[in-house]
């Protein structure tokens, strides 16, 4: 029974770290002041030609947020972002000549594709007004991330959305969406009944990301 309920108190190990890897980290780590005390922090931040992409900083294990997900590597400890989770689950961290190397089978979801039929249909009365909840709720907020909504196409009541600037590789750009753009716009264009992001994600280059450093 003891064994058990030990195996259910382990952290669950999402990235595998390889024997390379850890030492290179704790290379670098030994610059750091009081280095024993922080942790390797990992978040997914975007994407890029196909894959991932990654940021890692070192900070105090006792800042991770309550979904992180931290494992102990004998004396190192790297923590998973919770928005990261699924995005590295069965990832290797390993080195090589140009540094520290993320195997990931895990690759972004391509973005749907638009109706050939209605690509580039913006004309209609419903598309004007989604347009005008674009320009008038949206863009306004989402410009503070460096970030912008525009309608592709309104087909059999779906409107088809392209985000880009800080949006475009956005892990949360999924959040935004289904909280934000897609509750303003069927809130003020009933015909609307659903929002789709067809957004190239993983071509992004510069995505909106703020993690929580001290």
């Amino acid at each position: 029974m003891a064994d058990d309920a030990s195996e259910r108190l382990r952290p669950e190990r999402v990235l595998t770290v390889t024997d390379a890897a850890r030492a290179v980290i704790l290379g670098a780590r030994a610059a750091e002041g009081d280095p024993e005390s922080l942790a390797l922090f990992v978040e997914v931040t975007g994407a890029a030609n196909g894959d991932y992409v990654y940021e890692m900083w070192f900070e105090a294990p006792i800042d991770a947020g309550p979904r992180d997900v931290p494992y102990p590597y004998g004396d190192l400890i790297v923590v998973v972002g919770g928005d990261s989770v699924d995005k590295v689950r069965g990832a290797t961290l390993d080195a090589g000549e140009q540094g520290l190397v993320m195997v990931n089978p895990n690759t972004p979801l391509a973005a749907p594709n638009v109706p050939a039929a209605a690509e580039g249909d913006v004309t209609s009365p419903v598309a004007r007004a989604v347009i005008a909840v674009l320009e008038e709720q949206v863009n306004p907020q989402i410009a503070m991330h460096g970030g912008r909504a525009d309608l592709v196409a309104v087909d059999e009541g779906v409107a088809y959305l392209r985000l880009s600037g800080g949006c475009q590789g956005c892990g949360l750009a999924a959040v935004t969406l289904g909280q934000g753009i897609t509750v303003a716009i069927r809130q003020a264009v009933p015909e609307i009944v659903d929002v789709v992001d067809v957004t190239s994600h993983q071509d992004g280059r510069n995505p909106y990301f703020e993690p929580a450093k001290k």
